[in-house]
């Protein structure tokens, strides 16, 4: 019996790999074994709706995000709703056409179009964890501060892209002020003053930078990332780190490991939720949910 996928693109994701999606899946999937419907969303978080009514019909062995960590978010969201019941529910697949693709570089998913679509053909299905952050949820990673003001700065950006997001750092870098952040980590009280503070489920951003070198997928656990201002003295030494895989060995970073955190006074009520600018509240209480999550894997 054939398997059957709903491939659902974002037309406007990224930096514009997913313009020539139809014709690489007719060249790369196995029409042996798999029957396919496409879908492109029309609007923001339109592949939420568009998931959920492709579970109600029953019929689909895995629903697959084509774009960026913002539009597999989308997706996420749709089958996550469903997790209680999530021996029925689809797999998510990942075709990455964004620009950081945070998700699919911790995964080891193939970052070309082509080769990702190729791992389909095995469908080698794993459980990962995912984040419930107030109504919403996060596959990734989330964050306060200095991250979600990029975030938001990057939603009204014209351009995508690694040089679209290091304009942004370095134009609002030397002006943006800590933010003193109380939270209660697993039932302990603790005030930090931070630049930002990832919530993070996989280990990095994107673009390869591991902001949380030791996070699993499948731990059942949020790694808090706690970062104070960053000299722009330390920077040149700082700033390797996130790509070396160590980032906690950096002066100014503080980790913990939790099932749940709350944040009681996100001033700026922005969050970056895998990777785009959400404005959600002063009041933030993230727990994490074991094994969520079925996902085609590598």
């Amino acid at each position: 019996m054939k398997r059957n996928l709903l491939i659902i693109v974002n037309p406007i994701s990224g930096i514009g790999k997913q313009k020539k999606i139809e014709s690489l899946i007719d060249a790369k999937l196995d029409r042996n074994f798999f029957d396919y419907e496409i879908a492109y969303t029309e609007r923001a978080h339109h592949g939420t709706e568009i998931t959920k009514q492709a579970i109600q019909k029953g019929i689909y062995d895995a629903i697959v995000a084509v774009g960026g960590d913002g539009s597999v978010n989308d997706v996420v969201t749709g089958l996550v709703d469903h997790a209680e019941e999530l021996s029925n529910v689809p797999a998510l697949g990942i075709i990455p056409c964004g620009s950081g693709n945070g998700l699919a570089r911790n995964l080891k998913i193939p970052l070309s179009p082509e080769n990702a679509i190729e791992t389909f053909n095995h469908f080698k299905v794993a459980e990962i964890d995912t984040i419930q952050l107030n109504n919403r949820v996060v596959a990734s990673i989330a964050g306060v501060g200095f991250d979600a003001r990029v975030a938001r700065r990057m939603k009204l950006a014209k351009v995508r892209g690694l040089q679209a997001y290091a304009k942004i750092i370095i134009t609002d870098y030397p002006n943006y002020k800590e933010h003193t952040y109380r939270l209660n980590i697993d039932g302990k009280e603790l005030e930090r003053k931070a630049w930002f503070i990832s919530f993070a489920n996989s280990n990095q951003f994107g673009y390869n930078t591991a902001i949380a070198p030791k996070a699993q997928l499948d731990d059942g656990l949020i790694d808090v990332c706690i970062v104070d201002r960053i000299p722009l003295l330390h920077l040149p030494l700082t700033a390797p780190l996130l790509y070396l895989n160590h980032f906690e060995l950096s002066q100014h970073v503080e980790f913990f490991k939790a099932h749940e955190v709350t944040v009681y006074n996100n001033e700026e009520q922005w969050v970056n939720i895998d990777g785009e600018g959400e404005h959600i509240g002063k009041e933030l209480h993230f727990k994490n949910h074991p094994r969520s999550l079925k996902i085609i894997i590598p």
